[in-house]
């Protein structure tokens, strides 16, 4: 993924996320819903929903617009760290 742009907002998240809510953008990135996020991961769509409202809180994204962009961002940072080991 050489030529890849990774904001340093998107590095700095993965550092204040968990592995779970990491899990769940990853999802979001892919352009899954909530209920299929929650069927994935074998959750109730609350759960989901409460996991993408702490990430809001912790990124201090204030919509979902915003949050799909930090979604594919910190899930193209991911990949970037997994090519990289």
């Amino acid at each position: 993924m050489k030529g890849t742009f990774v904001s340093p907002f998107a590095a700095e998240t993965l550092e204040i996320l968990s592995e779970r809510e990491l899990e769940v953008l990853g999802h979001l990135a892919e352009g899954h819903t909530y209920s299929s996020i929650a069927r994935r991961m074998h959750l109730s769509p609350h759960t989901v929903d409460t996991y993408l409202r702490r990430i809001r809180g912790k990124a201090g994204v204030s919509n979902r617009a915003q949050l799909m962009i930090l979604a594919i961002q910190v899930s193209g940072r991911r990949e970037l760290n997994t090519a990289q080991v």
